[in-house]
């Protein structure tokens, strides 16, 4: 490999996709992580639909390993919203779920999910160094400097440009973009695995309970082929400081109190611990790129508003972070200016997802109307099917910032 000028901070699945499309360009880099892998990340375990379409675009054979590999992997081809008055509604992510060559969508622990993305990077044109952690950056005329430390001590390198994937916490937008934190823009989480879930759909659905003590947040179930349920809640930071609410106090308490939840608990056995984590939403824009660097993943705040998944956002930025960096060396700009490409190509692409999400997370605020469009949709196959769909159209989903649409379900 020639003079290696790319510098990639954090090698989770924004970082692991930035190497890997880079490797595609042929492209030389470096990629830095201060853990050791397999490493465990905190995190709900969802992969969505638009993580298995950069995935294909990486190579279309691993979904196939992921269907072969049910042990670590668990296909799931739907979603089971419960509103504030208990009503289910299971909403499947196909219309035509047994044409479908794999699940639609999974469900995985990240210490599998990072570790296999991890162990793809391509070493012929990757250098990759683990237990090595990006401490400072430094801004140059002509580039930055990293300040990085290993087992072996601290020391300096210059590069051209670096990509901060390295999470909500990153050191790249830190030191080169920092941004006052909003807590009406981000989520406080909990999560935990249990053994002996009772109840879970035959189909491995993945449940959002939406209960009116969490609201807008949720309370989750997501089962796995092997017995276990990643179990959690997600609540936004202003409600968790406002209330005063002590989430692990809360998680408890729903799993041995609540009338809905507790039953199927009765015989679950907690394994480890439960674990905390923020997550960064996207509910409102932030800048993404500046001379010599981007920002991707959690350091970019690139989470759904709504639903809380952000593993596919961060894969989709790695990818256009990729492109970018390839079109910065084919004419040697890495300014603000020219960089800025990247911002807006994602941000074409994710901000009325975005948008439409963080509305959606308004509106949920309100129980009645929660309970409104489940009961509904229960009833009426037709309004089912585009819930459905919206999974797949963001024009369809738009419906839902409309007051007409209520006011149809109100009516109708």
């Amino acid at each position: 490999m020639h003079d290696i000028e790319i510098l990639i901070s954090g090698a989770g699945p924004a970082g692991s996709a930035t190497s890997l499309f880079l490797s595609k360009l042929k492209i030389p880099h470096t990629i830095i992580d201060k853990a050791s892998f397999p490493r465990d990340k905190i995190c709900g375990d969802a992969l969505s639909g638009k993580v298995i379409n950069v995935l294909n675009k990486i190579d279309n054979q691993i979904v196939n390993e992921f269907t072969s590999n049910s042990g670590q992997f668990t296909g799931s081809y739907g979603i089971c919203f419960f509103a504030p008055n208990g009503k289910k509604l299971e909403v499947p992510f196909s219309m035509k779920p047994d044409l479908l060559k794999n699940a639609p969508g999974f469900i995985a622990r990240r210490i599998n999910f990072d570790n296999n993305l991890f162990k793809r990077i391509d070493r012929k044109f990757a250098k990759v160094e683990e237990q090595t952690e990006l401490i400072d950056v430094i801004k140059e005329d002509d580039g930055l400097i990293a300040h990085l430390k290993n087992a072996n001590g601290s020391y300096q390198k210059k590069f051209k440009l670096i990509v901060g994937a390295d999470g909500d916490r990153s050191i790249v937008a830190k030191k080169l973009n920092p941004l006052k934190k909003n807590l009406t823009n981000y989520c406080a989480g909990l999560r935990a695995y249990y053994n002996g879930v009772k109840g879970t759909h035959e189909n491995n659905f993945i449940e959002l309970h939406f209960l009116k003590e969490l609201l807008p947040g949720y309370f989750w179930i997501f089962p796995m082929n092997d017995g276990s349920a990643n179990i959690g809640i997600g609540i936004l930071s202003d409600v968790v400081s406002r209330k005063k609410i002590n989430l692990k106090t809360k998680m408890e308490d729903i799993i041995a109190n609540h009338p809905t939840i507790k039953n199927r608990f009765k015989e679950a056995k907690l394994v480890g611990d439960i674990h905390g984590w923020g997550l960064p939403l996207g509910s409102a824009k932030r800048s993404l790129a500046g001379d010599n660097y981007i920002l991707t993943g959690d350091a970019g705040s690139l989470i759904d508003p709504f639903t809380g998944e952000g593993i596919g956002n961060a894969l989709y930025s790695g990818m256009l972070a990729a492109d970018t960096i390839a079109e910065a060396i084919a004419v040697n700009k890495f300014d603000k200016e020219f960089l800025s490409v990247y911002e807006k190509k994602l941000y074409n692409n994710l901000d009325k997802e975005l948008k439409l999400s963080h509305s959606i997370q308004k509106l949920a605020h309100h129980a009645w109307l929660f309970n409104l469009v489940i009961n509904k949709a229960r009833k009426n196959s037709t309004l089912s099917e585009t819930i459905t769909c919206m999974f797949d159209d963001i024009d369809i989903r738009e419906r839902l910032r409309k007051p007409s649409f209520y006011f149809k379900l109100l009516f109708n």
